[in-house]
């Protein structure tokens, strides 16, 4: 309380763990965020309840709550605080089987796991944590306070900020998807830029994020990125913007800030998305979208020209219908 705040009611009591509400039981802190869980109040067996101000009186006729206005927000604060505080704190540590080139600097307090390559002109800040076969290599910069999760790899001149997490097995600045084609053949752009990415951002499992073919990719302060992302080269990607698992952006795209894209969708190349745009899961964005709002849409594949037919048709179905009802009525 004394750490996160909110209004404490019905007198102290001691938990031991977090737990949802539906499997929670004594000694177990849940919480209920909108009114319509109210009727699993009477259900649950929490010892103790975050309920927003609509819900104090019923919360408490079941023991101690804590009450706030936000409760989701409460509870992810609450959240960080439970691991910071059960979590070993990790002091600062090279293991033996890693390589720290002598060039590379770094920081204060950083904790370097088994089979870690810190690579030559490589800038690490304080408080690091590389854990297991992590690999920075040369001219990279990690931020103070981010954390690379085991087999994480940070390529050449590629930027990472503070307070970071990236999670296993992703991949920064590998080569973008860059071919010429030749007589038949793919001859290799080679790709020149690098990655950069903003404080505070989060990058899932196996997520994959290219190298600029000439300038640099960017992603933004407070980014999201879910598992298995795929981020092309020389796309922009704006502040606290957020994507789901297996979505894709194509090289060149620009995604403003605060936009959502669900799992599995697909923005096409060269394409913007104005600030505050959410796109629908399994969507695939064919057009910049200009103005903010709530976007879906999925065609079936078929010839391109008979598909741009087709969506030029289907634009048009509810004007038709309207002329339909009009000529109906009586």
């Amino acid at each position: 309380m004394a750490a996160l705040g909110g209004d404490l009611r019905g007198g102290d009591l001691s938990v031991d763990r977090l737990a949802p509400l539906d499997t929670a039981g004594p000694g177990a802190l849940s919480f209920v965020s909108h009114a319509r869980y109210a009727k699993l109040l009477a259900q649950t067996r929490a010892s103790a309840l975050i309920v927003p101000p609509t819900l104090a009186d019923q919360a408490l006729a079941k023991g101690p709550c804590i009450v706030v206005d936000d409760v989701y927000h409460y509870f992810a604060l609450l959240t960080q605080y439970w691991k910071a505080k059960s979590a070993p704190e990790l002091e600062a540590f090279v293991h033996p089987s890693a390589v720290v080139e002598s060039t590379a600097f770094m920081g204060e307090g950083v904790y370097v796991g088994p089979f870690v390559h810190v690579a030559s002109g490589a800038t690490v800040g304080n408080g690091v944590r590389l854990d297991a076969h992590v690999v920075i290599e040369s001219d990279a910069h990690v931020g103070a306070g981010t954390h690379l999760h085991a087999r994480v790899t940070v390529s050449e001149r590629c930027r990472v900020g503070e307070r970071c997490v990236v999670h296993s097995g992703a991949v920064i600045g590998a080569d973008g998807f860059g071919f010429a084609p030749h007589a038949g053949q793919w001859v290799k752009i080679e790709q020149l830029g690098a990655v950069l990415i903003g404080n505070d951002v989060e990058i899932g499992a196996n997520t994959c994020i290219d190298r600029g073919a000439l300038d640099d990719t960017v992603i933004e302060d407070g980014v999201k990125l879910d598992n298995l992302v795929q981020i092309g080269h020389n796309v922009h990607i704006g502040a606290h913007t957020a994507l789901a698992g297996c979505a894709g952006v194509a090289g060149s795209a620009r995604i403003g800030a605060h936009c959502t894209v669900g799992g599995g969708a697909v923005v096409l190349g060269h394409l913007s998305l104005a600030d505050h745009v959410h796109i629908s899961a399994a969507s695939v964005v064919t057009r910049s979208i200009r103005q903010p709002g709530h976007y879906s849409g999925v065609f079936p594949i078929d010839d391109n020209a008979a598909w741009e037919k087709n969506a030029a048709t289907l634009k048009q179905l509810h004007a038709l219908r309207d002329r339909i009802k009009r000529l109906e009525q009586p």
